[in-house]
């Protein structure tokens, strides 16, 4: 029997209500952290192994607590080789640094633009701590697991060799392991259920979901950051993109003020929720990640390295949206009309295939081993009676802390004060 220990914001049958995930941040930002790591918790919950989910904080930092109760440490990371992520990278090389345990990475990526172009400001720090952390890592296992060609490329060119860095996609799309089955796509129209999601902080959004609100009478707004579940909870919102009339960033806003944003408040509710929609775009990977595990199809309109690498990756059908010069052009039915699923679903099993490789290679005990299966995880994710998704319009009681947490600095303030170090 192993002791895996996965490092995740929470469990995957954690159950804390909105306002608890609202004050103390119990996602990270943003609601696809909980989605990768509920897939990594699922796959590694085989026979051979009691694991652990939990944070890199506080008694977590210390390299005996892992060495008492500890025999594999797995990081599950997402856009982590980026300059507001680099004091975190920092605090993750001097744990590993001081471990004696094997430690495994999955899926982690670099941020860059859709371009691939860097900030020349930040890119030699980003390098050292880059440099830092996967050198610690290839100390204690085989390889490192990356998003895509971009992140590969990237380390590679820092003098990693190739047969260290492996590709595998996210892990987020092998929650069901090597099968992936989309619902046919219907022609949408006006009365089609569309999900759309989005980064506040893309501007060039607001003309898309202007034209997409006039036409899509159901069009609902997937809401998956921090401020924006306080703005459904009636707070202010506070994060990037306040403002903008054309963003959904305040409560006077159409998707808001109609009863048209909602938030999950973990991934069960978040898959079941997307399952009741014919089609799903924007700019959020996980989201249109989270719909296609829903059997949804999806549609990214990527806008940074980290998004269009992942869609790449696993031929999600995508576009860079900073290409657009007409909103019309990302109209739900014209994305739809002009999508393919085939590759996205045929070569699905292959990159399952190459992903369980990965495990593999680093002696991870997984359910998709012969005679393993999930069945005890998604008993137990079952059992759990989720708390709904908050929506737009509708009350929420108060069952975690009471008051707003003045201690908690904005998002802007926070990146603001990244970058003054």
């Amino acid at each position: 029997m192993s002791n895996v220990y996965v490092r995740s914001y929470q469990a995957a049958t954690a159950n804390p209500d909105a306002y608890q995930q609202w004050q103390q941040n119990l996602f990270g930002d943003n609601l696809g952290n909980l989605l990768y790591t509920y897939a990594v918790e699922r796959q590694l919950s085989s026979s051979g192994n009691v694991v652990q989910p939990g944070p890199t904080r506080g008694q977590r930092l210390d390299p005996g607590w892992y060495h008492e109760h500890v025999d594999h440490l797995v990081i599950p990371l997402a856009n982590a080789f980026r300059w507001t992520f680099r004091e975190r990278l920092d605090t993750l090389s001097e744990l590993i640094e001081r471990l004696r345990i094997p430690v495994t990475v999955i899926g982690v990526g670099a941020q860059a633009s859709a371009a691939g172009e860097w900030n020349a400001d930040h890119a030699t720090q980003i390098d050292a701590s880059v440099k830092r952390f996967v050198g610690a890592l290839l100390e204690r296992g085989p390889s490192i697991g990356v998003r895509g060609e971009f992140t590969s490329d990237y380390l590679i060119g820092l003098g990693f060799p190739t047969d260290t860095v492996d590709i595998i996609g996210c892990p987020s799309m092998f929650l069901r392991g090597g099968d992936l089955t989309l619902r046919p796509l219907p022609d949408l129209t006006d009365d089609s259920p569309i999900a759309l999601n989005l980064s506040p902080y893309v501007s060039e959004m607001g003309p898309i979901i202007e034209h997409n609100l006039a036409r899509y009478d159901r069009l609902d707004y997937v809401a998956q950051d921090l401020q924006t579940l306080g703005l459904l909870l009636g707070e202010p919102y506070d994060g990037k993109g306040a403002g903008d009339p054309l963003l959904p960033t305040g409560p006077e806003h159409p998707l808001v003020a109609g009863g048209r944003a909602w938030m999950a408040l973990n991934a069960t509710t978040w898959l079941r929720e997307l399952a009741r929609y014919d089609f799903s775009f924007g700019t959020r990977i996980h989201g249109n990640i989270a719909a296609l595990l829903a059997g949804t199809p999806a549609y990214v309109l990527a806008h940074d390295s980290r998004t269009l690498e992942l869609a790449r990756y696993h031929q999600i059908p995508h576009l860079v949206v900073r290409s657009l010069g007409d909103p019309a052009l990302a109209d739900a039915a014209t994305l739809a009309a002009g999508a393919d699923y085939g590759p996205t679903v045929s070569g699905h099993a292959e990159r399952f295939e190459r992903y369980v490789a990965y495990l593999d290679r680093h002696g991870l005990d997984h359910i998709f081993a012969p005679g393993q299966t999930g069945a005890s995880f998604d008993d137990a994710v079952a059992a759990v009676d989720f708390h709904p998704a908050v929506r737009a319009g509708v009350p929420v009681p108060r069952l975690g802390r009471p008051g707003r947490p003045s201690q908690r600095p904005s998002l802007a303030s926070r990146i603001a004060a990244r970058l003054r170090r």
